[in-house]
């Protein structure tokens, strides 16, 4: 510990740490600096016990390590087999940097048919994907510019949407069904269209705006629109009434349902919804992009693979940005549809199959490489949102520990949230966790949240060094503990020197606010 508040005595400190754990309020008086690192480290266990003795708690898995000297300064349930929910992407990440590295591409090309007769026409077009998760409208626009420019002015057959580079299993098969209208839970795909600056992969942006009282409001179905059917039973509501809308995509279906009602004159509402096939979006979406460069398309848009025999030829393609690159929506706003890409690719390059299979063998496998002891591991999807997932806080913290020693190192780190800082493209999920405490812009750490499961875990830095620390929590009812996990964060950040900001009302004060990652169910408290 260090820097004392005269005439704080420790019975009231430790009174001041089990009341800051249980409101959430964050930074934590100190007592007298210790007269040994052996007393510093002891008075920090006797705080972390005092934290986590928070009565909501079920299941705790906490290691806190130095890695430089491998000391373990603190454990509890270490070894504890647990729900990771999103701290499985540390183990996808570290894996695709080891398997595939920083600098790895994704390609999505254009490929045509035998060119025949009119010299201008093909038989057919295949858009191809090659598992990029960034892949945009723009980008797709800019495919069907280049097929133009090619002097491709007649398609007389078909558009295919070309997704084999991974298999056709959708979705993991314990995810939940409720789940399946939403962002966090779209389907995986080697074709697919990324919506918005987060990357969302799969979904489209729908937006209700109300009518006149008594009317069906106005739904626009973004990207979507002429490839999903829209059931609007929605009404528009008396102005100033209760705003009931709901948006759903019912399993199985690629229709978009809206009930509810909306309030005439209200703000629009916009929900992104997840759609049936993304690799046929895509098609669609690419089919539109042609009719507006001047390629007429005399056939429909289909799913079908680039054929093994005949004359074809490469008219166009995109590259996507490097890996190092894509870390940052992927790690910093929990994209779990990346994280599933980056499964697939796995099992592309190690095995030349893209399934989830290949890919979280060769997952594990890697892990093993960097020396990471996974006998307490159980590896079902990417994302952390299988709840047959299973680690434990000494495989996260010797994860975290043995990517020090990596060249991919920088790129991992970068890409972790950075508490306090709101930039959604620093802070990421903690943006609105620990600003003004010790904590803010001195932790580096992985969320993970689903209902009954949180978990923080990462880097904490400060003047005195380096700590790893893994919290994982499992079990508790209601709001996730994301107060204990920051408490631990910010007293071991004062553990290394650190000091809260000076005239800074702390956001960590209030409840986390929407905006951070979405993998829980919505049925339940996340």
């Amino acid at each position: 510990m260090r820097n004392a508040a005269p005439g704080f005595s420790s019975g009231r400190r430790r009174g001041a740490l089990r009341a800051a754990a249980a409101a959430a309020v964050l930074p934590l008086a100190l007592i007298s600096a210790p007269a040994s690192a052996h007393e510093a480290a002891e008075e920090l266990r006797a705080d972390l016990d005092e934290i986590l003795s928070d009565p909501s708690l079920a299941v705790s898995g906490v290691v806190v390590l130095d890695p430089g000297t491998g000391e373990r300064l603190y454990e509890r349930d270490a070894a504890e087999s647990l729900l990771p929910a999103s701290n499985m992407k540390l183990f996808t990440s570290a894996a695709a940097l080891e398997v595939l590295g920083p600098d790895h591409t994704f390609s999505t090309q254009v490929v045509a048919g035998e060119r025949r007769g009119y010299r201008g026409a093909v038989d057919s077009l295949y858009l191809v994907g090659g598992g990029d998760p960034t892949l945009t409208a723009d980008d797709i626009d800019a495919l069907a510019e280049e097929v133009a420019d090619a002097g491709v002015r007649l398609v007389r057959g078909d558009v295919y949407a070309d997704d084999t580079w991974f298999d056709g299993e959708r979705l993991v098969d314990d995810w939940w069904p409720e789940d399946e209208p939403y962002a966090y839970s779209a389907q995986i795909s080697a074709l697919t269209v990324a919506h918005g600056e987060r990357y969302d992969t799969g979904v489209t942006e729908v937006v209700v705006s109300p009518g006149t009282r008594g009317e069906a409001p106005r739904v626009d179905l973004g990207a979507a629109a002429g490839y999903a059917e829209l059931d609007n039973r929605a009404v528009t509501g008396a102005p100033g009434s209760a705003n009931t809308l709901r948006v759903d995509r019912p399993a199985g279906a690629n229709t978009v349902v809206v009930g509810g009602s909306i309030p005439e004159g209200a703000s629009p509402v916009t929900a992104l919804r997840t759609v049936e096939e993304p690799a046929l979006l895509a098609g669609h979406l690419f089919e539109q992009a042609l009719e507006r460069h001047g390629v007429t398309v005399e056939g429909d848009v289909e799913a079908g693979a680039v054929p093994g025999r005949g004359r074809t030829e490469v008219l166009g393609s995109h590259t996507s940005p490097e890996l190092s690159e894509i870390f940052v929506p992927f790690l910093k706003l929990s994209n779990n549809g990346h994280a599933e890409m980056l499964i697939k690719s796995i099992g592309r390059e190690t095995a030349g199959e893209g399934t989830w299979e290949a890919g979280l063998t060769g997952v594990e496998e890697a892990l093993t490489g960097l020396g990471v002891d996974t006998s307490g591991m159980v590896f079902h999807d990417g994302s952390g949102l299988s709840r047959t997932d299973r680690t434990t806080a000494d495989a996260v913290t010797g994860l975290l520990a043995e990517a020090r020693d990596e060249d991919w190192y920088p790129v991992f780190r970068e890409a972790l949230p950075v508490a306090g800082e709101a930039d959604q493209f620093t802070g990421g999920t903690l943006r609105f966790r620990m600003g003004g405490t010790a904590a803010q812009g001195a932790v580096r750490a992985k969320t993970g949240t689903m209902s009954g499961v949180s978990a923080l875990s990462g880097y904490v830095s400060g003047p005195d060094g380096e700590l790893v620390f893994s919290v994982l929590n499992n079990g508790h009812t209601g709001p996730a503990p994301t107060g204990v996990q920051d408490a631990v964060a910010i007293r071991l950040a004062e553990y290394l020197g650190n000091t809260a900001s000076q005239g800074v009302s702390p956001l960590s004060a209030r409840a986390p606010q929407p905006g951070g990652e979405l993998e829980c169910s919505w049925e339940l408290t996340c």
